[in-house]
């Protein structure tokens, strides 16, 4: 027995499509259950007969249990319940809701990450629908987004998402915590079919190492043999120093992406939406990606009622040579995608690169020009890359 008092999930008014439970056990009187929910008239014997599966399951014979509900799924009441007990008595079983089909999938190295919606571990209600927005991926968060006080109970509720929620198919990456509490959290993630692995405040090519190291044992413990790629964060000067080392760290290392808010508070200044200030952290992180062929991805921009400032941060971050950003709320994504997206002159101009190229070979002529402009093979590789993009982000072509 540890504590005497197990509790998890939340509770308010405002609280939606969650649930907070608080468990007792006690040396008799079978299971008493009392709850609460406006939806009791038709799920409340459910919810009850899941609670009492639970309770059984973990080998709980007599307990006093009060739940909340303010419209919580079964993942949800689940990871809840599994969260309070586990507080009180030590099991290495795991109440493990059915895996949906559709969530069994890997992603590949080069797929785009231009948007990543970023989603709180600890509130149910905000992944549900993430998948309908069409981001490029979601992000569940267990570090900042998490309170220090919730961060074991999340692990629970994350673990269950990606096993219950449909995310239509979307990279599933999960922000793990600084180490060394994100080797708990990556015990929590990896036999659920996460994608790709967020590292915090990476500051050496030490730490994809070390988790590296995690992830081998893991998968042979639980026989889990599938690739699951990181993304390092770089959140501080000296993150930013160490670059191009952690960038070329290992493999399964296919994007990095600088974090602004710590890194400015790092190096003792204020952010702005011009970003003068983290020019040279932007351009470091920038160079250390294509110097090795993995993606940059820029920060959040973080004040999501200014679309148009949102759009110049986007387009600054296309010109300097980032491929993707991060978004806190989904109606960010629409401006990120449009604008990172190539412009019609800029795939046409494409077309006309290749087709110049492909003409200089096909008559075997030695010199490779467009107008008064030389072509030369990083050029028709660029040029490709955009009419690639382009494909892939649906856009018509006039021309083809």
């Amino acid at each position: 027995m540890k504590n005497q008092l197990g509790t998890a999930g939340n509770k308010g008014d405002k609280v939606r499509s969650d649930c907070f439970v608080s468990l007792e056990v006690t040396p008799s009187g079978g299971l008493q259950i009392e709850l609460t929910s406006k939806v009791k008239t038709l799920y409340g014997e459910s919810i009850i007969t899941l609670c009492k599966e639970i309770l059984v399951f973990f080998g709980i014979e007599n307990a006093m249990l009060i739940i909340d509900d303010k419209g919580a799924l079964p993942f949800v009441i689940s990871a809840r319940m599994e969260a309070a007990i586990k507080q009180l008595i030590y099991s290495e079983k795991e109440f493990l809701p059915e895996m949906l089909p559709e969530n069994v999938y890997s992603t590949t190295r080069h797929q785009h990450r231009i948007s990543r919606l970023y989603l709180p571990g600890n509130t149910p209600s905000l992944m549900l629908n993430a998948g309908i927005h069409a981001p490029n991926a979601i992000i569940l968060d267990l570090e900042d987004a998490v309170a220090i006080n919730k961060k074991a109970e999340a692990r629970f509720l994350v673990r269950n998402a990606l096993r219950s929620i449909d995310f239509s198919g979307v990279e599933r990456m999960v922000r793990i915590n600084q180490l060394p509490a994100g080797f708990d959290d990556l015990e929590f993630l990896l036999p659920h079919n996460v994608n790709l692995i967020l590292v915090p405040k990476c500051e050496s090519a030490i730490q994809i190492h070390q988790i590296n190291k995690k992830i081998a044992a893991l998968q042979t413990q639980k026989q889990m043999f599938r690739t699951v790629w990181l993304m390092p964060i770089i959140e501080s000067a000296m993150g930013v120093m160490k670059a191009l080392e952690i960038a070329q760290s290992a493999e399964n290392v296919v994007a990095m992406c600088i974090g602004l808010e710590d890194y400015t508070a790092d190096i003792g200044v204020q952010r702005t939406n011009k970003g003068n200030e983290s020019l040279f952290a932007r351009c470091q992180v920038i160079n250390a990606c294509k110097a090795v062929g993995i993606q940059a991805i820029d920060s959040v921009f973080s004040d999501i009622t200014d679309m148009e400032a949102l759009k110049q941060n986007v387009l600054q971050s296309k010109a300097l040579g980032f491929e993707g950003m991060g978004c806190i709320h989904p109606r960010q994504i629409r401006v990120i995608h449009d604008n990172f997206a190539p412009t019609h002159h800029e795939i046409e101009y494409a077309q006309k690169i290749v087709s110049a190229y492909f003409y200089a070979i096909e008559n075997g002529l030695g010199v490779v020009s467009l107008g008064t402009k030389m072509i030369d093979a990083p050029v028709v590789k660029r040029a490709q890359k955009t009419i690639e993009l382009a494909k892939s982000m649906d856009f018509f072509f006039e021309n083809q």
